[in-house]
């Protein structure tokens, strides 16, 4: 278990847009004795529940020493309880018809599944004993697992120069190491030591409940009590390290022999709770999160550089990172950056066109309003938002915020963001030279970066 595409019909989803935003907030939360927040959302048009329970711990939270214990522990939650056995958790899901995974990032863990609406307490119950009560059965042979796990990964380096950014972008901070953990923690750690970190983060006051379908709040907040009310203390909530400063231009390479050279630029980016995030979803859209942005038309469609080429840009309690990925061969890694550097350079020195401006605000509008029509990315934003206590916004202020966006609000953040003294790059290939000529055109800081 564990952890950008382009719209088809963007008439479609502005008429889409139109009609639901009309919908009222319908999210509801409690908070039990012990901490826990409940937060629901009703939509009675469906016949469906998505439930998960979310803990406020992931990678960023580990010392170097437990580096990938978040994710381990994750996988380790599907190995059976005292109540039920992991053979027991696959037939009750497969039974239901219900869909179960889980998920861990820099600063979350979840597990969550999608059933159908009478199933939803069922799913609910064998969910809260995975969470707050695994027996730690079958560690070893799911060692190998997550070992095998981690050998796919670096096998695959359109993934692995991700991680590389992340070392450039934050250096030896949690921030900067791999989600995914190290080989030779996953190998060795004591399942003693497991328990004692389980324990001190999956508390009350550090757990979110998150349900969207159709559902009575009164009824979800009923069942946490009784499956996950606890005894009424409550325990202080483990902050992970705070993010470091920006720290300016760092290269990183990572030799393997590939076909391609891999090629990831970033800085970081913005905190969830600023702002400034939706002139963000603007802004990543018209770079490279759409296939009419300037990087997949000028380093793909016009001059055929490149089968994968994006932007992207993530969000953390106190910080962010924004990005942009270019998949190439040894040729053609001196023409992609020098386009993707032009861009950045573009981006930063000129307004938007209304034009191309509105494109990009229809087309994150109309993602927004397509992805509330599922029950899971609805649970999903409404446990994040919680988790992470950032406000629940109606989509009605959602759509006004993309909309009041304007074009020097998009430059601004460029010049911000992607300015020469905050970038950073990373490569994976055969040859570090090949990389290292071709940093000229993103620009001179990066090109003179030790």
């Amino acid at each position: 278990m564990g952890g950008t595409a382009a719209t088809a019909a963007a008439a479609a989803a502005i008429v889409a847009t139109d009609r639901v935003a009309e919908a009222p907030q319908t999210h509801q939360t409690a908070e039990l004795p012990s901490g826990l927040r409940v937060v629901t959302e009703r939509m009675p048009s469906v016949r469906s529940v998505a439930i998960g329970l979310w803990v406020r711990t992931g990678s960023r939270d580990e010392i170097r020493e437990q580096a990938g214990i978040s994710h381990f522990l994750e996988h380790l939650l599907f190995k059976g309880t005292e109540r039920f056995s992991s053979e027991e958790i696959d037939q009750i899901f497969d039974g239901m018809g219900a869909e179960v995974n889980a998920g861990t990032s820099k600063e979350t863990t979840s597990v969550y599944a999608r059933s159908l609406d009478r199933h939803s307490e069922r799913a609910l119950e064998v969910i809260a004993d995975m969470m707050l009560a695994p027996a730690y059965r079958e560690v070893d042979s799911e060692r190998q697992v997550v070992i095998e796990e981690i050998a796919m990964y670096e096998d695959e380096p359109s993934d692995k120069v991700h991680d590389v950014l992340a070392e450039a972008v934050f250096g030896d901070h949690p921030l900067g190491r791999p989600i995914i953990g190290s080989a030779d923690v996953v190998g060795s750690v004591p399942i003693p030591d497991i328990s004692a970190y389980h324990d001190s983060r999956y508390v009350g006051s550090n757990l979110v409940l998150a349900a969207a379908g159709n559902l009575e709040h009164e009824s979800v907040v009923e069942q946490a009590e009784r499956l996950l009310g606890g005894d009424g203390s409550r325990a202080e909530r483990p902050n992970g390290a705070v993010a470091p400063e920006t720290a300016g231009p760092a290269v990183r390479f990572h030799v393997k022999e590939t076909e391609q050279y891999h090629l990831a630029l970033g800085a970081p980016g913005l905190p969830r709770g600023d702002d400034r995030r939706f002139v963000l979803r603007v802004l990543d859209t018209l770079l490279g999160g759409s296939s009419s942005s300037r990087l997949f038309q000028e380093v793909r469609e016009k001059r055929g550089l490149a089968y994968a080429v994006y932007s992207f840009a993530s969000h953390f309690a106190d910080s962010g990172q924004v990005g942009v990925y270019v998949g190439t061969r040894p040729d053609n890694v001196t023409e992609a950056l020098s386009i993707i550097g032009g861009e950045l350079r573009r981006l930063q020195a000129e307004d938007v066109p209304a034009e191309e401006l509105e494109r990009a605000k229809e087309n994150v509008k109309g993602r927004t309003v397509l992805s509330m029509e599922s029950t899971l990315s609805r649970m999903n934003r409404l446990g994040s938002a919680v988790l992470m206590e950032v406000p629940i916004l109606s989509l009605d202020e959602l759509l006004a915020a993309i909309d009041d966006v304007q074009a020097e609000d998009v430059a601004a953040l460029a010049r911000e963001l992607y300015a020469p003294d905050r970038m950073s790059v990373a490569g994976v290939g055969a040859k570090q030279d090949v990389f290292r000529s071709a940093l000229d055109g993103v620009s001179e800081q990066l090109a003179a970066a030790p």
